[in-house]
């Protein structure tokens, strides 16, 4: 594998997202001396997920200081519990102080991906017919970065403003309208709270009712800002009690998860504290296993349900005419705007990107079955192609953020192996990656994401493809040890 060298063309490293996978990624191959690198961009702006989900109440659901690089802490957050512009701001001041802009190629939407085995080279092409070359891709996509709309009978019919919440409509005034707003997913959880304040109705097509607690969430005061600035020990320690007081909710969603029916009791007590029509009240509460699908928090959710301009849908859709939506039950209901709260396609991971391997394989043929990976990153059979926040490594219980450097760190082992070796690619061996896969469908197999809902975990053959079935420190401690024997070199 070439040296570092300061041409553009090959890289020694491509990266697609300027997400917090991406940038971390970007930032430890600064740190470590590579410079031949690219990231490529669709947007006009780094912060993936935090950039593109910009609807009113957008916020984390993981306490600040834990949602952030261990190696650039943040003293100054305003809150436990951040809000969407607050850590796009972060991620952009880390992309400004590890001077990754020049590196990054915005406006560069990449469509497909090909290695040419006689080279050892990745050929990434962009929607707008560029292409760039790589010894080695990283995808940084994320999990979450394909709005997921429904088929609507009659949609492309409707007069009025329809979009997504991940593509929030900031030019549309929303005072005095009626709304319809399909989905009672983690987004709808938190701008719904917002807009039904300023709508003249809000109607709630809802398929199923998320489980939904308390939000622990306050504005830090100034000393205790201080304090994290002052006396470094004083924020790792804050951050080390937030980091085990989540990691221990791993047993209950991996094994007992009999231990999560205090939080439904919890959610129940909220509905009845808040909610004061009885039918409102019963729509709100799930009728599936608490955990199965994702637990939301939020302090206003239930006291946004209990308004009277607020109802709740639960009969399906049928059709959408010009100005209204028309239920199964032949119920209609006449609405300026729909706001899809239908989350992402988050199982189709590098969709819709044609990713091709050796041989000419495909990615999608190779993932048939569902989406798989060694250790989630690498896929046998695609030569120097890393994945960040790739299959089975999605968390219900702690931060992505620590998932991904514990990633990115392999990934750097699989760099530095590369650069001592004499071969120009790794393959990940087919029996490795066929034995790590099983054992964690086996893992997952007894899980609360094994109960019986219905969820963006699971592929419609029913294969969880998402979820990591354990503590964040046992993914870290398996991600830190690079073995050699379970890869092919070539070239």
């Amino acid at each position: 594998m070439p040296k570092n060298s300061s041409h553009a063309s090959p890289y020694k490293v491509a990266i697609i997202g300027t997400g917090f996978g991406g940038l971390c990624m970007a930032i430890q191959l600064k740190k470590a001396g590579i410079d031949s690198f690219v990231i490529l961009e669709k947007a006009d702006g780094v912060g993936g997920t935090w950039r593109d989900n910009s609807y009113p109440g957008a916020a984390c659901d993981v306490q600040s200081h834990l949602y952030s690089y261990s190696f650039e802490p943040k003293h100054d957050w305003s809150r436990k519990f951040a809000g969407q512009q607050e850590i796009l701001g972060y991620l952009e001041d880390c992309a400004d102080k590890y001077e990754l802009h020049p590196h990054i190629k915005f406006g560069c939407e990449v469509t497909s991906a090909s290695f040419d085995d006689s080279q050892s080279l990745w050929n990434i092409s962009d929607h707008n017919g560029n292409t760039v070359q790589a010894h080695c891709l990283v995808t940084a996509c994320g999990q979450l970065n394909r709005p997921s709309t429904p088929k609507l009978q009659g949609i492309e019919h409707f007069k009025g403003t329809v979009f997504h919440s991940a593509r929030w409509n900031h030019d549309y005034d929303l005072n005095g309208k009626s709304v319809a707003v399909i989905g009672t997913g983690a987004s709808a959880i938190q701008f719904v709270p917002e807009i039904v304040k300023q709508v003249k109705s809000l109607t709630l097509f809802q398929r199923s009712a998320a489980w939904v607690i308390s939000k622990s969430d306050r504005p830090f005061k100034s000393i205790e800002q201080k304090l994290f600035a002052s006396i470094p020990v004083y924020d790792k320690l804050y951050r080390y009690l937030i980091y085990w007081k989540n990691e221990s909710r791993a047993l209950a969603f991996t094994r007992f998860y009999a231990l999560l029916e205090a939080f439904a009791l919890e959610t129940k007590w909220m509905a009845r504290k808040h909610i004061k029509d009885p039918l409102k009240r019963a729509k709100s509460i799930p009728d599936y296993q608490i955990g199965c699908k994702r637990l939301l928090i939020s302090n206003d959710w239930f006291p946004a349900l209990n308004r009277d301009n607020l109802q709740i849908e639960t009969n399906g859709i049928k059709q959408v005419t010009e100005t209204s939506i028309v239920t199964t039950e032949g119920a209609e209901y006449e609405v300026d705007a729909i706001i899809y709260g239908t989350g992402f396609a988050a199982t189709q991971f590098l969709a819709p990107m044609h990713i091709t391997g050796l041989n000419g394989i495909d990615l999608n043929t190779a993932w048939n079955d569902g989406a798989e990976a060694f250790k989630g990153i690498c896929v046998s059979g695609f030569p120097n192609l890393f994945m960040l926040y790739g299959p089975n490594t999605n968390l219900a219980h702690s931060s992505i953020v620590f998932m991904l450097e514990a990633q990115v760190n392999y990934v750097m082992k699989c760099l530095h192996a590369l650069e001592n070796s004499t071969a120009q690619a790794m393959d990940v061996k087919p029996k490795r990656q066929a034995e790590y896969s099983q054992n964690m469908q086996a893992r997952l197999k007894g899980s609360v994401w094994d109960s019986g809902c219905t969820s963006w975990y699971i592929t419609d053959s029913g294969k969880n493809t998402n979820n990591w079935p354990g503590f964040t420190f046992s993914f870290r401690l398996m991600t830190n040890t690079l073995s050699l024997d379970d890869y092919s070199f070539n070239g």
